[in-house]
């Protein structure tokens, strides 16, 4: 096995003994370093492979002019658009195969961007003295990031710190000789749920789109899972898309933390990827376990999954609200879409004598889909819940029509 390279991104000039200590510790392991210099102020004590002048060049600036911005966020918010153009020129390149950053909030602000930048895929790891912190939003870490806190590291080199840094050279030296590189030899569908409990249309659906063919890799619509599906959407990964699970786009509209940010329902129909989308779960709003239940869910129907999630149930208006939601975003596909309406419930606990069940809501939901999304794409009405069998084999008869009609090819991409 050859050697592998880690990108490695700090500010050289201040902690220039950390990050020389993480050298030696990839060193160590038996992989190559590409040095990355992000500073702006001082000089590294030797240099870098990667200046910070060629990162300020990459944003259309000299280091000069990124200092002359007159304070920290608007130098590093410069600084940070020359990484990522640097990071994803080495990476084309074949310069490094994973990426390794340290920082305080600035170092770690710039180094999510790179992360973000980055195909899945690619390891991905980042030493941050705000690892995890709630002051970091969810849209802004890439789906398949790894943080660990940089323990007693705000000033010098010591045995704590020590300890996060060879865990985090080691971590990503691992990653990167151990990581598969995606395989699209068989073209992939892009479904979406929510764990196989609450949708279940997965497990019918995968092993009849194998026998057809093709790969299903199926994203956990709990924020983070459909991050990860949209990256890809957006990137043309999927030969087909089944959005059968909207329950984060929900959380989005609703304000919750449960979201998968703000592109959510976008990127498919965006890059003119063949769609078919389901309200799953579009009937839920997530809170965190450890929230309050606000008071406008309070008199709601409410299912508490487990410790870390639970949910409260929307109302008819919301539902409504939603679905034009739904309708304004399926209009700007550019790709061939359709929509399926289960009539009977669109998640397992939206059953009768269930805790979201709410047959009114449904009942005015599919009213609005009736009404909105049946005239911006093909709607098909099934008179079944979502995780019957019914509604599986009405996906699969739109699916074999549009393979069929060329829509959707069973060659490789």
């Amino acid at each position: 096995m050859s050697k592998k390279t880690i990108l490695l991104i700090g500010t050289y000039d201040t902690k220039g003994p950390e990050l020389r200590y993480l050298e030696d510790c990839i060193c160590a392991q038996g992989g190559n370093v590409l040095s990355m210099d992000i500073s702006v102020l001082g000089e590294p004590d030797s240099p870098t492979d990667i200046s910070k002048h060629e990162v300020a060049a990459a944003a259309g600036l000299s280091i000069e002019e990124v200092i002359a911005l007159g304070d920290e966020n608007r130098a590093f918010r410069a600084m940070s658009k020359g990484a990522v153009a640097r990071v994803l020129g080495a990476f084309g390149q074949n310069r490094f195969d994973a990426m390794l950053a340290i920082g305080g909030t600035l170092g770690t602000d710039l180094a999510l961007d790179c992360a973000q930048a980055l195909p899945l895929g690619v390891p991905k790891y980042v030493v941050s003295t705000v690892s995890y912190s709630p002051l970091i939003p969810p849209h802004r870490l890439a789906p398949d990031i790894q943080m660990i806190l940089w323990s007693g590291g705000l000033f010098g080199v010591n045995s704590i710190c020590k300890s996060s840094l060879s865990q985090a050279a080691g971590a990503i030296v691992g990653a990167a000789k151990a990581a598969v590189v995606p395989d699209y030899s068989k073209p992939l569908i892009g479904m979406t749920s929510l764990g196989s409990t609450c949708l279940r249309y997965m497990k019918f659906l995968t092993p009849e789109l194998e026998k057809r063919g093709f790969e299903v890799a199926v994203f956990h619509s709990t924020g983070m899972g459909g991050m990860a599906f949209e990256k890809l959407a957006a990137e043309g990964a999927f030969a087909c898309v089944m959005d059968f699970c909207l329950q984060e786009f929900g959380n989005l509209l609703a304000g919750s933390v449960a979201s998968s940010g703000a592109d959510r329902l976008t990127n498919a129909g965006r890059v003119g990827t063949p769609q078919m989308v389901a309200p799953g779960a579009l009937d839920l709003i997530d809170l965190a376990g450890w929230q309050e239940v606000p008071p406008q869910y309070q008199d709601r129907p409410f299912h508490e999954h487990n410790r870390l999630i639970k949910s409260a149930v929307f109302n008819a208006s919301e539902r409504r609200a939603w679905i034009r939601e739904v309708a304004d975003r399926l209009e700007q596909a550019t790709g061939p879409t359709h929509f399926f309406l289960p009539l009977r419930g669109v998640e397992e606990w939206d059953r009768e004598g269930q805790d979201a069940y709410d047959p009114a809501s449904l009942a005015a939901m599919n009213d609005e889909a009736r009404q909105v999304i049946s005239k911006v794409v093909p709607l098909s009405e099934v008179d079944a819940h979502i995780n019957d069998v019914a509604f599986s084999e009405a996906v699969l008869t739109q699916f074999d029509a549009w393979v069929a009609q060329g829509i959707v090819s069973a060659d490789r991409k």
